[in-house]
């Protein structure tokens, strides 16, 4: 039988809002196209490879969460970035999306060091403020319109060499300002669409899930 390996990042430490669910709904489309699905945790001192996975989800949690792994994470830094130049499916979702940038801050404004595979950084809000609720953007690649809700403190600004995931419609978005929401590189997307972004956004799981098993490793 035909199988599909999807990689959970630290899914036993960063799994807050029910983003397991991207996950479980990536998996179910993958069992209804007829594949096997092997579904593996990897966590502080494993191992990651990037040639062995056609899914990565990365989540995030609460900021003691996220420190943990931080340091177990920069081990991990070389096989995340090949995986991601490959062309690999990957999506990150609020802390995840967060770590892999420059940095973050936390809810006592520590400075957190990310990957730096990409050039986006965080930064909190002014008077402890989060963006909070309903969330609807528009993707840039093919003009789908995302669902979820959204909840957190950071602002992120993303750089000049760096395309926005989607535009926002309604909520907040990356910093609330610019109408950016998340990023998008090659087969990569880091965004802060909580619901769970695929279990709401068929369309979405389904055009991922038919990237993994193409290997369309060209975009």
């Amino acid at each position: 039988m035909k199988q599909i390996k999807i990689c959970h990042l630290y899914g036993n430490l960063l799994n807050t809002y029910g983003d397991v669910g991207n996950v479980m709904a990536f998996a179910h489309e993958a069992r209804k196209n007829g594949y096997e699905v092997e579904i593996e945790t990897i966590s502080i001192a494993d191992y990651f490879d990037a040639e062995k996975y056609d899914f990565v989800f990365f989540g995030g949690g609460q900021d003691y969460e996220q420190r943990i792994v931080q340091t177990d994470l920069l081990e991990k830094r070389e096989q995340l970035s090949k995986y991601i130049e490959k062309g690999g499916v990957f999506l990150a979702i609020c802390g995840g999306y967060q770590l892999l940038g420059q940095y973050y801050y936390d809810a006592y404004n520590k400075k957190i060091e990310g990957l730096n595979i990409f050039n986006h950084y965080t930064v909190n809000q002014e008077n402890g403020n989060r963006f909070t609720g309903a969330i609807k953007i528009k993707d840039y690649n093919n003009g789908q319109l995302y669902e979820g809700f959204e909840n957190h403190g950071g602002v992120t600004y993303l750089s000049e060499n760096q395309k926005a995931f989607g535009k926002v419609i309604e909520g907040n978005g990356n910093n609330g300002s610019d109408t950016t929401e998340g990023f998008r590189y090659k087969n990569t997307i880091g965004t802060y669409l909580h619901g769970p972004l695929l279990a709401r956004n068929e369309d979405l799981c389904k055009e991922l899930f038919n990237i993994s098993i193409n290997k369309n490793f060209d975009n």
